[in-house]
């Protein structure tokens, strides 16, 4: 079955018609939209979690995807068999990036590079994260995702329908966008759902083990991300394009025909 794929106005409208109603609104329109071809994307923090949890009462089929880059800590394989556990039957998928471009870009730079410069962080999260999605995105209709506003200052903006015109213009949807960080802890606590264990530790967004830590009472959420960096953007390029000098001369010259 075909699926027409959304474009601006419609996108527009519907975002218009969903503000202010609950995320489960969003997810019962999508999945009647664009299941089969729809997934959820996961980086098992508690955004996530509420979603999933969520889509799981709609349909227990739901498609999930996470995305192991490699790097992760020990906690977050934990998370991913949690998840099992907790949702059986989930279809839940386990992206990892193409193995010889991570052993191209090792070989030239370094395991860890990303301490390097702001451009070779960007590097390193394409090749370990932004490719694999976007190779996982081409079979897809539209995804959904955790994003919400208060997050961060690149966030504030987002929409709970729009057109991800960096994959193929299929739709990206944000269900949780009005929410803030207190909505998603109380809906965890009232359902009783699993949770990265860092959550304990002081961490507020997690990632890959190298480049996340526990951040204090005065910093912000996502504070704690690639910490040694000075004036750059808190993201990795999943959710918005990341503009870092020659990247893209970078990441071809590397990678050649993987490119």
């Amino acid at each position: 079955m075909t699926v027409e794929l959304l474009d601006e106005l419609e996108a527009g409208e519907l975002s218009v018609e969903f503000e202010g109603e609950e995320p489960e609104a969003v997810l019962e329109w999508a999945y009647e939209r664009f299941a089969p071809r729809i997934a959820i994307s996961t980086a098992l923090q508690t955004d996530n979690i509420v979603l999933i949890d969520m889509a799981y009462k709609i349909d227990p089929k739901v498609q999930v995807f996470t995305i192991d880059t490699g790097r992760l800590p020990e906690e977050s394989h934990q998370a991913i068999e949690d998840l099992r556990d907790r949702y059986p039957g989930l279809d839940l998928r386990v992206l990892s990036p193409d193995a010889s471009e991570t052993s191209a870009m090792v070989d030239l730079h370094g395991q860890n590079l990303f301490r390097r410069s702001v451009e070779h962080r960007m590097l390193c999260c394409n090749v370990r994260k932004v490719r694999p999605l976007t190779r996982h995105l081409a079979g897809l209709d539209a995804w959904i995702t955790g994003l919400r506003r208060d997050q961060w200052a690149s966030r504030t903006n987002i929409r709970k329908v729009e057109i991800d015109h960096d994959h193929g213009a299929i739709a990206k949807l944000n269900p949780l966008a009005e929410w803030t960080e207190e909505e998603t802890w109380d809906y965890i606590r009232e359902h009783d759902l699993p949770v990265h264990a860092l959550y304990a530790q002081g961490y507020t967004s997690i990632g890959c083990a190298p480049c996340t830590r526990a951040i204090s009472a005065n910093e912000a959420s996502r504070d704690g991300r690639w910490w040694w960096e000075s004036g750059a953007p808190k993201e990795c390029g999943i959710h918005c394009s990341v503009e870092s000098g020659g990247l893209e001369h970078e990441l071809n010259a590397l990678l050649g025909e993987h490119a």
